[in-house]
């Protein structure tokens, strides 16, 4: 799964495979002088991530196609194409995808946690698909992500 940063970088306008759909990076850490990391996404109904906080980083999410509903510190909100939510650092947050995929842009300041999004992805290659989850993911996996979250980037899982 680890590919050098620097050939993530090299190849910023290539879609990567992502939790059962793609991303391409728009603006890297690299180019903003760390400051931030602006990801277009799409992702199908069911690849959420649990409830979790960032200690680092803000999330911006900009809805482009679908509908999701967000779940900051408690208060829900849905966001459909055009509509952005803001989740706060050290603020517990998720969101779940109400139509059957969602094309967003998430905004991470600073953008460290770009580097996550790199080291989990692979290139994409051919046409670009969105696979729906097929169940859970293996619990070895799981334990995988969730702890190099919390050790490397800062992310408790709630």
């Amino acid at each position: 799964m680890k590919e050098s940063i620097e050939t993530a970088l090299e190849a910023n306008s290539i879609y990567r495979n992502y939790q059962g759909g793609y991303f391409k990076t728009l603006i890297s850490p690299e180019e903003s002088s760390g400051e931030m990391a602006v990801i277009e996404m799409v992702l199908p109904e069911g690849a959420e991530p649990p409830l979790h906080l960032h200690e680092n980083e803000d999330e911006t999410f900009y809805v482009l196609e679908g509908e999701m509903a967000f779940n900051i510190d408690g208060e829900q909100r849905t966001a459909k194409p055009g509509d952005a939510v803001f989740a706060p650092r050290k603020v517990p947050h998720t969101f779940k995808i109400m139509s059957k995929q969602a094309t967003f842009i998430t905004v991470i300041t600073p953008g460290a946690l770009w580097n996550y999004f790199i080291e989990f992805s692979t290139p994409a290659t051919g046409e670009l698909q969105v696979f729906p989850p097929m169940g859970p993911p293996p619990l070895e996996l799981v334990a995988q992500l969730t702890s190099r979250l919390s050790e490397a980037y800062g992310v408790t899982f709630l």
